[in-house]
């Protein structure tokens, strides 16, 4: 994102569920938490849950769902494949205008209860795509009203952009809940209406004739009932560790291949997502960057930016993309979620996960920065003793100027809460503690424990 307090695409599309949000206030109920306030905290009691992770991973969750051309693959790392074309049909890339016909087949999930009724809802996905595949991902919900969403499209994803142009779609709508870009948001919050269950869909698709097939390893969905609020809780710090994470600038970046969201200038998430990566071991070769001008330094960053892009938000900050992206190097898995608390993060921290926030702030709100912004993502790799954050901000000079310590409240309250004030002092929103999560195909039980405790298996 570019250090310009200037509004994204993203933005400007939650600002409108901000909007629904707050022009029905007056007639909300006062159980329903209004703008700025947090739920009481009641002495004895856990604080209520506020997001529900579901993932399909293993052998058993891909042979529970119904399968229409797919088989579960075992091994040690189960997924879903082609075994037989269902259909075939045709694509035209809008990206593109290209038609093309398609064999296909499908695997639906079983219905998924959420124990966190939600306002949103967020699918990502891991898999392989070999030239000459893609994937469809949707989403059906179940209202607390008893009625259905339709099928959403929650993206049309391939690894590279020989076949697709990889792509989320728009004006996905039915009067009570739209799709912005890569999230589920119902419309209304405080109407008190919330997605009560979901289903997920899996198209697969490949040249016709061919034997070819992708091969999909995490399909999840994550919803979520966070609070309005402009602040947050303070966590009491608990850790001092920092992780060894390399470092990169995208502001070195500014200028290079503008068709990808107008050059690095804006590849705040891939370059977070290529940090991270790399810290697990993941590299590129040099057949890979082969495309990228030999001038260009780090030039793994411009490939992350790439096939991340997504075409229909004409960025690279697609959420469930950067996830996918990440799980396409081997032995890696990514997902998207929400924590609770810097609390959170320390515990991935103290079992050698680091994360990749996002959040939005003006200048004046997050000491050392230099910037404001309505968008950015950073990626936190520890803890000074003091309890600050010690982060990877992209948006640096130089790969030198990267590591960065950010005051601990500061830096907490930016990223969780849900609204905030912009330059002009109109309320916009907040991401509500959003973080990507990158980390092995086959964790260690130390790592195992972590991500359960943060509701991630």
């Amino acid at each position: 994102m570019s250090r310009a307090e200037l509004p994204s695409r993203r933005t400007l599309l939650a600002a409108a569920v901000v909007a629904a949000v707050a022009g029905s206030a007056a007639t909300a109920s006062a159980a329903v938490p209004t703008a700025g306030a947090t739920r009481p905290a009641v002495p004895g009691r856990a604080a209520a849950r506020t997001v529900d992770n579901r993932a399909w991973t293993t052998y058993p969750d891909w042979r529970s769902g119904t399968a229409a051309g797919t088989r579960a693959v075992a091994g040690l790392r189960p997924g879903l494949v082609i075994a037989e074309a269902a259909g075939t049909t045709d694509y035209t890339d809008p990206h593109t205008g290209r038609t093309a016909a398609w064999e296909y087949a499908t695997w639906t999930s079983p219905v998924h209860r959420l124990a966190v009724p939600s306002t949103e809802a967020i699918a990502s996905w891991n898999a392989r795509t070999p030239e000459g595949t893609w994937i469809q991902v949707e989403l059906k919900g179940t209202y607390s009203d008893g009625t259905d969403t339709p099928w959403y499209v929650m993206g049309r994803w391939a690894a590279g952009d020989a076949d697709i142009r990889r792509t989320s779609v728009d004006d996905q709508e039915d009067g009570k809940s739209s799709v912005w870009t890569d999230t589920l948001a119902v419309d209304d919050a405080a109407s008190g209406l919330r997605i009560a269950s979901v289903r997920l869909r899996l198209t697969l698709y490949r040249r016709p004739g061919t034997r070819l097939t992708p091969t999909v390893w995490r399909l999840g969905v994550m919803g979520s009932d966070v609070p309005d609020r402009f602040t947050v809780p303070a966590s009491t710090p608990g850790l001092a560790k920092e992780l060894l994470v390399p470092r990169y600038s995208q502001e070195i970046h500014k200028g290079q291949y503008p068709e990808y969201d107008n050059g690095g200038e804006a590849w705040c998430s891939p370059t977070s997502s290529q940090m991270i990566i790399e810290y697990w071991g993941g590299r590129l070769t040099q057949e890979q960057l082969s495309w990228v001008d030999p001038a260009y330094a780090d030039p793994q960053v411009c490939h992350a930016a790439r096939h991340t892009y997504d075409h229909q938000y004409a960025g690279c900050g697609n959420w469930p993309f950067n996830a996918a992206y990440a799980a396409t190097f081997p032995g890696l898995q990514g997902v998207v979620t929400r924590l609770r608390s810097l609390t959170d993060l320390e515990t991935l921290i103290a079992a050698g996960i680091p994360a990749i926030t996002s959040q939005s702030f003006l200048e004046e709100e997050l000491t050392g920065a230099g910037y404001g912004t309505s968008g950015h993502l950073m990626t936190v790799i520890g803890f000074t003793a003091d309890g600050d954050v010690i982060a990877n901000d992209p948006a640096s000079d130089d790969n030198e100027a990267v590591r960065r310590i950010y005051k601990r409240r500061e830096w907490e309250n930016i990223w969780l809460r849900t609204k905030r004030y912009n330059a002009s002092g109109k309320v916009v929103s907040g991401t509500g503690g959003v973080c990507y999560l990158y980390f092995p195909a086959r964790p260690t039980s130390r790592q195992r424990k972590a991500l359960a405790a943060v509701g991630v298996r």
